[in-house]
């Protein structure tokens, strides 16, 4: 079992079975197993609101022990408990398949995906630095002239046309 700390300070396990795999499929319409293609772990990461629906249906006995609605969760989640929440959930459907083999595989697959996605946040921080930002919006905006607030009509919308 993993936990996490919402923004509201609340400490959720997440704890992956077949029970909370099958609470996932009847309020998601979503397929925890699907982590052994590779595709959901790409799709939990790109989608935060997925993710933390997909989180809030693992945990929801606890919320409901808590009474912390959907709402309240979802109001207790952005920044940094996202992405510890994201963390705990990949590792616990690592740690659930029954394949030794499996569970070793996907965890190599979590490792290089984190590996990836900091070696792209290192390029986007390098690019960063190395552009001077303030230069390039003023160079956008000395480009866009004073004309750029409206589109030009097309011929069909013009009294000529």
């Amino acid at each position: 079992m993993k936990t996490f700390t919402d923004n509201a300070g609340r400490t959720w396990t997440i704890s992956v079975s077949v029970d909370a795999i099958k609470r996932v499929r009847g309020l998601l319409d979503v397929d925890l197993l699907e982590i052994v293609e590779g595709k959901l772990i790409e799709k939990l990461i790109r989608d935060p609101v997925l993710l933390c629906d997909i989180v809030y249906a693992v945990c929801k006995p606890e919320a409901d022990a808590k009474g912390v609605s959907d709402e309240d969760f979802g109001r207790a989640m952005a920044g940094d408990a996202i992405e510890h929440a994201t963390k705990a959930l990949l590792e616990e459907l690592v740690g659930f398949s029954p394949s030794p083999r499996d569970r070793a595989n996907l965890g190599r697959v979590l490792q290089t995906t984190w590996r990836v996605m900091d070696r792209a946040r290192d390029l986007i921080e390098a690019r960063i630095e190395s552009v001077d930002i303030e230069k390039v919006v003023e160079q956008a905006l000395a480009n866009a002239g004073p004309s750029s607030g409206g589109a030009p009509g097309s011929p069909a919308s013009s009294p000529d046309g």
